[in-house]
């Protein structure tokens, strides 16, 4: 390849670079680029755009040798050849893209004279070998125009000296040809990338406005994709397109549909909500059934986020439920609901529309469940046109037929939370229309034999209240009080936990009933909030497993004693009940510590808190012996201080202290482990009473394993007059490069008081 990259014939030599061009590796771009650097110099133009095209390669293999190239790259901007001209300016495309020092160096060197060579471009009289359909070189048009957006972007310098040629491109470009449309697409993204000016994006979002009235739906399409680049950078000029956006929203095409929707999604403000609101709405009506979803979702989230006033949110809402209420989520008509009961001068007006409107759309599921919801709290106003409105046209409407709406609404559709709003409804309304009570008994009782169990129960007890207590009928069926507007809000907006919603609109607590400030504690005591530390999962069935660690079938009994088996949901109890010991796990429960486990079996307690587990008698009467030694010769009990053993010994730390307990923790390192660190930690007790339970705990990140020792007793004397030992291994994977950090947690009982007290350790000696 080198001695053809030499060869005299330029044949040989243009061979070898478009080998070199396709498959160079790393290594023979780093070989052979002084020849191909050389090549750029070539006699033959030929030899130099290949040699050019070969560079481009070489720097994206090997971004280190850009900086051999700016100077004869920068060169090659001043060819008069357009092929070498256009190879040239890709190469400083890609060197600007590689190279922070290459951009900078063109930037300053090199802005100009690309500002020349566009304007020659751009003013060269007809050529027919570069000419294509009338426009002349429409790539190379192309080219200089992305060089410009790469070196104009970031730079006010830069853009300033650019705006006039770009000015006369998007002036002078021809736009009824497919290559003046590529041309002045170009210039627009560079308008758009590079630094502000007010006028030239104004000019730039109005050749985008004629795109969008083209006939060639690929134009359309990439006219609003760049509109919604343009609208973060100019919504005004964007706005003064806002006819044209409509009529794409109404296109035959989808793909236009969706992107103009989202676009005019874009553009609604609240000065303007009203008219595009009733525009989008009137297309929702003779919209297709495939499309009414996404323009349903994007009404109700404009009507809400941008609703002037109570009474026109109503309004829009009542013709999207008549238009698409099957397609209206579940949140949006909670929603309408929440607004109504806040709306108290409302509730007569809404009770009418909502009764006319159920007439013509009935078929709308969504809108029938609104319906009749406020018939059966707002039902006596309907029939009485209480709570009239200035301009309203009052209806006629008889208790006998308000009863019809809830019938038919109960027998022609079969959804449950429909069906069983109904019932409710009819509850209600047989205390409030003592003319028609009898009749609703009737449609209640019918529904005694349904086969639907939650239809069943419903029926019998709503009959017994309507037949057998009179006295009390009137206070349960009593109308709903308003709900909390703000609350419900952001419970929508996701920044307060929210009921589990079905499918079919029934809200359901949280699975089992599991509140949030359970898994709370365990946050607390991990500082989860650290960057070292991951948040416990609590996904479904396996919040457990996930939480802790633990195999979810129950846990083995301790050999020796009678303690019975226990599920995991027993675990994370005894886990994190106050002043009790946790609950033994087996041997098969990896993640769990136990006094026979391995010494090397390391534990990684990111999610999972270490605690040695209950002993038995048996057990515990040989602490004082060497029987449980894991820690390299100290028994459980042992009192030789850690300083007496062999290995490099740590100051001691205090831990943690408070008013009435301290912990010191004492270290010991063998010299041919130095990634493990053995702790004797120490408790002592500050106050006059004895403490009782006495329970350890610790937590630390996922690059350190812990192994804790059960501790050797589980009363501790009071006013310092004895201690409690424990020991602890941890091993650092991280040694040397992050320090220790632990978590604590401390449970006792003091005169029959369960007492709790959490700490987090950071004050470790370095060397561990």
């Amino acid at each position: 390849m080198h001695r053809d990259l030499n060869h005299t014939n330029q044949y040989i030599a243009g061979l070898a670079l478009c080998a070199l061009g396709n498959i160079c590796s790393a290594e023979m771009a780093r070989d052979l680029a002084p020849e191909v650097e050389r090549l750029l110099q070539f006699r033959d133009p030929n030899i130099r755009k290949k040699a050019a095209l070969c560079s481009i390669r070489i720097i994206k293999k090997v971004p280190d040798l850009a900086e051999n190239f700016v100077n004869p790259a920068a060169a090659l901007l001043k060819e008069k050849h357009h092929g070498v001209l256009l190879t040239g300016v890709q190469l400083c495309t890609d060197l600007c893209k590689v190279s922070k020092e290459a951009l900078e160096h063109l930037r300053k060197k090199c802005t100009d004279g690309l500002v020349r060579v566009l304007k020659d471009v751009v003013n060269s009289s007809y050529a027919p070998e570069y000419d294509v359909s009338g426009i002349a070189d429409p790539f190379l048009h192309i080219r200089l125009l992305k060089l410009l957006c790469v070196l104009g972007q970031g730079d006010a310098d830069s853009s300033d000296t650019m705006n006039d040629i770009l000015a006369q491109v998007a002036t002078k470009t021809e736009s009824k040809k497919n290559a003046g449309n590529a041309i002045l697409y170009e210039c627009v993204a560079t308008i758009m990338s590079i630094e502000d000016n007010g006028g030239l994006r104004v000019l730039a979002v109005n050749i985008l406005g004629k795109f969008l009235s083209s006939r060639d739906n690929n134009i359309r399409y990439v006219a609003l994709n760049m509109l919604m680049k343009a609208i973060a950078l100019d919504s005004q000029a964007v706005q003064r397109h806002r006819t044209t956006l409509l009529e794409c929203v109404k296109d035959s095409d989808a793909s236009i549909r969706k992107r103009a929707l989202d676009l005019v999604y874009l553009l609604v403000n609240e000065s303007n909500v009203k008219s595009l609101t009733k525009e989008l709405i009137d297309y929702l009506e003779v919209c297709d059934s495939e499309f009414k979803g996404d323009l349903t979702a994007k009404i109700c989230s404009v009507v809400e986020k941008f609703s002037p006033e109570k009474i026109w949110y109503i309004d829009q809402m009542l013709k999207i439920l008549s238009a698409a209420g099957n397609h209206v989520k579940e949140g949006v008509w909670h929603a309408l609901i929440v607004v109504i009961t806040n709306a108290s001068n409302l509730h007569g007006y809404t009770v009418r529309s909502l009764y006319r409107a159920v007439q013509t759309a009935g078929e709308q599921e969504t809108l029938v469940r609104v319906a009749v919801w406020c018939i059966g709290e707002y039902g006596e106003m309907l029939v009485n046109n209480a709570g009239m409105l200035a301009g309203e046209n009052p209806i006629t409407v008889t208790e006998s037929e308000a009863v019809d709406v809830v019938e038919t609404a109960i027998r022609c559709h079969s959804d449950l939370p429909t069906r069983s709003m109904c019932l409710i409804a009819l509850l209600k309304l047989s205390s409030h229309f003592s003319s028609c009570s009898q009749r609703i008994n009737n449609i209640i009782l019918h529904y005694k034999r349904s086969l639907v169990l939650e239809l069943q129960q419903r029926a019998i007890e709503f009959n017994s209240i309507i037949e057998k207590h009179h006295n009390i009928r009137s206070a349960l069926v009593e109308r709903m009080p308003a709900l909390d507007e703000a609350t419900y809000s952001s419970r929508r907006a996701g920044s307060v936990p929210a009921a589990v919603s079905t499918s079919e609109g029934a809200p359901l607590n949280p699975p089992n009933g599991v509140s949030k400030h359970t898994s709370s504690a365990l946050v607390d005591l991990l500082d989860l909030t650290s960057d070292d530390i991951t948040a416990p999962s609590s996904s479904g069935g396996d919040f457990l497993q996930d939480l802790l660690g633990v195999d979810q079938s129950p846990a083995l009994s301790h050999p020796g004693t009678n303690q019975t088996q226990k599920s995991s949901n027993d675990v994370l109890l005894d886990l994190l009940s106050i002043g009790t010991p946790p609950a033994q796990s087996g041997s098969s429960t990896n993640n769990m510590s136990s006094p026979n486990q391995d010494n090397k079996n390391s534990l990684d307690m990111l999610d999972t808190l270490t605690s040695p587990p209950a002993l038995s008698a048996q057990a515990s009467s040989l602490v004082g012996s060497s029987m449980i030694d894991l820690l390299d010769g100290f028994g459980a009990s042992s009192s030789v201080p850690v300083a007496e053993k062999n290995g490099l010994t740590l100051p001691s730390i205090v831990a943690f202290e408070s008013s009435s307990l301290r912990v010191t923790f004492n270290f010991l390192k063998q010299p041919e482990n130095p990634e493990t660190a053995l702790i004797e930690a120490q408790f002592f007790n500050k106050s006059p009473n004895i403490y009782s339970d006495f329970t350890f705990q610790a937590a630390v990140p996922k690059f350190l394993q812990l192994h804790l020792d059960p501790a050797s007793s589980d009363t501790l004397s009071a006013s310092g007059n004895g201690s409690i030992t424990q020991k602890l291994r941890v091993k650092n994977s991280q040694h040397g490069k992050k320090s220790l950090v632990m978590r604590i947690r401390i449970s006792y009982k003091m005169n029959d008081k369960d007492i709790l007290e959490e700490g987090q350790i950071k004050n470790f000696p370095p060397d561990l």
